[in-house]
């Protein structure tokens, strides 16, 4: 089968079309025929440490199609059952799932538009609902919000009730997210928002940052922050891996700061978030309250071709790549 391979070598990461063989399915996975995939960011830079110099490994992490095999004993599926979900090497003919990660698609989706639900949509409860515990009338402030993640993040606050304040370097890409709910765009790349938040808010502050961002406008979104409020760092697309933290305003404001990524997490915390996302996102998503917002979506063969423009940064929402059959 064809399938995509990525290596990291240094600063950079570079992609390997190959021909191998078909994977099986071990006991708990799905063989799954992939119909399209998504593109992360993340992947893609060699600071967030997800692809480790060396040795090649399958390309993608997330994707949808329909099961091919079940592995032994395995239940509560049948082949031609259609999933989305997150899968090692998704860029590939055919990839194997864990089938606690395995979900439904929604009968109203396309394949590209379940390919780019599973990471996106699960990082965004991890923030919003599990960690960051957002409720309605509450303020969100998202950094970098044309990002697939950012989009995301958009989409679930105004489905949960909250206002939401959005930067980009760009004021089209803010004046094209208004019909998604944007209440307040804030147009820099830079850490200087804390002015336009303030007065957003009634100078109160918002109760949730999301990051995309990083290192460069730590700083900034923690002086945005209202009291008990909570910082979510999920990127740093800006290759700032360091920032000061001002002691008197996560004491005296009670602040929360926490990280979200699945680099360390175990399978059975993996499947959690998957639990948490399918009872309080999907259904969402199932009745077209949440429609995903894609980018751009590309033929297999050009998967390069879409990983240069999600690294021109000229993306608004989900890149996504489908197989040539799809």
């Amino acid at each position: 089968m064809q399938s995509y391979w990525i290596q990291s070598g240094g600063d950079r990461i570079t992609l390997e079309r190959r021909e191998v063989p078909q994977p099986e399915p071990a006991a708990g996975q799905v063989l799954v025929r992939m119909r399209a995939a998504g593109l992360n960011r993340g992947e893609f830079i060699a600071g967030h440490g997800l692809t480790q110099a060396g040795a090649a490994k399958p390309a993608g992490m997330e994707g949808a199609g329909e099961i091919a095999k079940l592995g032994a004993g395995l239940t509560g599926f049948a082949p031609g059952d259609r999933v989305m979900g997150r899968c090692p090497g998704a860029f590939a003919e055919y990839a194997l799932m864990d089938a606690r990660e395995a979900i439904a698609i929604p009968a109203r989706l396309s394949w590209h538009d379940a390919a780019g639900i599973p990471l996106t949509f699960m990082v965004a409860h991890d923030m919003l609902i599990a960690q960051g515990n957002l409720a309605a009338g509450e303020w969100l402030l998202v950094t970098g919000i044309s990002s697939a993640v950012g989009v995301a993040a958009l989409q679930t606050a105004k489905a949960l009730g909250a206002k939401v304040i959005g930067t980009s370097g760009s004021a089209d890409k803010l004046a094209r997210l208004k019909p998604f709910g944007l209440d307040v765009g804030i147009c820099t790349r830079a850490g200087d928002f804390f002015a336009a938040v303030m007065t957003a808010t009634g100078s109160k502050g918002v109760n949730l940052v999301v990051n995309t961002v990083g290192g460069s406008v730590f700083a900034e979104c923690v002086r945005a922050l209202a009291f008990q409020g909570r910082l979510a760092t999920v990127g740093y697309v800006d290759g700032v891996l360091k920032a000061e933290i001002d002691i008197e305003a996560l004491h005296a404001k009670r602040l929360k700061l926490f990280g979200v990524s699945n680099k360390l997490r175990s399978a059975d915390q993996r499947a959690e978030s998957v639990r948490g996302f399918t009872a309080d996102i999907l259904p969402a998503i199932a009745d077209g309250r949440i429609r995903p917002v894609m980018d751009q979506v590309y033929a297999f063969d050009e998967l390069p071709a879409a990983k240069a423009r999600m690294e021109s940064n000229a993306q608004l929402g989900k890149i996504v790549v489908r197989m040539q059959d799809a």
